[in-house]
This record gives structure tokens, sequence and C-alpha cells, in this order.
């Protein structure tokens, strides 16, 4: 295990029985809380890809995608919820371990050509990483990456992102 790895997993706090009995919730805000590791994860990120923008996911990708964009000298672009943007937007419908949902980004968000790299904070099933990659590609943006904070190896979400370079800080 790397010493990232450690930094990582050790700021990670389970919580049983969230949302719904049977599911362990990996608390994130532990790690956000420690200056040092949340400095330590936003450099990783940042560095992960060369991009011209970053996209964050609705909402704790938000968190990461955000000072990553900064610290890499990217764009940020906010994927978002159905309904919760100003503009013009596209959208795109998935399923996820608990149902089913649609994220939107602006149509005008990208520049054609834009090199795009798409982070949140976890990677379960591959749904709503899946919609995002689908997002930047009908806006006529290239994605160049999928990074995470943390993969949730069992749910193998990397397999719906075929052709897609997915990077993970950490896996559980």
């Amino acid at each position: 295990m790397t010493e990232l790895s450690t930094l990582i997993l050790d700021r990670i706090r389970d919580v049983p029985d969230y949302p719904k009995p049977g599911v362990v919730f990996k608390d994130i805000t532990p790690l956000l809380a420690d200056p040092i590791a949340m400095a330590a994860v936003v450099d990783e990120l940042a560095g992960a890809h060369e991009a011209d923008k970053i996209v964050g996911i609705e909402a704790r990708g938000f968190i990461l995608a955000a000072p990553a964009a900064y610290r890499a000298g990217a764009g940020f672009v906010p994927v978002r919820k159905k309904g919760k943007l100003p503009s013009a937007t596209l959208e795109e419908s998935y399923d996820l371990e608990y149902g089913s949902a649609t994220i939107e980004v602006h149509r005008d968000a990208f520049a054609p050509g834009d090199r795009v790299l798409i982070v949140d904070d976890v990677l379960a099933t591959g749904g709503t990483a899946k919609a995002a990659v689908e997002l930047v590609e009908r806006a006529g943006a290239e994605v160049v990456g999928v990074a995470v904070l943390m993969e949730l190896g069992f749910l193998k979400g990397r397999e719906r992102l075929t052709g897609i370079d997915v990077r993970s800080l950490v896996v559980v």
C-alpha cells in the first residue's frame, strides 16, 4: 500500500446501515477535514490527466473537482442533478445502486475538442460516471479519463467504462 493510500484509508469512516440496512457507507468527511490529506488528494487528482476542463459530479465530486481544476489550471464544469442548472442543458439518465437518476450539464460547457477529466468521490456501479462520459462526448468534448478518490471494486463499476482510463486513488 502506498503512503497516499494509507493516508486516505485512515481517514475514511465506515457508517453501517446507511443509507439503508446492509449498506456500509464510506464517509469521506474526516478526510476532507484534514488539510494534509485533502491537499494530497487534490494534488493527485489534478495530476491524473492533462485537461482543459475538469468535471465534478454532484455533490461530493464538486468538493474534489473544483480545487483539482484550480490546481491543474483547468476550468471547472459541474454536472448536476436534473433541474439544477439555469441554462440550456444536455441530460443523461442512468441506474445506480439504489434506483435511477438523471444528470445534466450546460450545453455550452465545453468548446469543441476540449480535453475533459471527470472527477468524483466514489466509483461504485459506474452508472453515474458512464452518464457523465456520455454527456461530455455528446457536448463535443473528449474524455481523457475518470479519476476518483475511492473505487468500490466489488461493484465492478470500472467494467461499464470500457475504453476510458480510470484512476482510483484507493480501491476497497
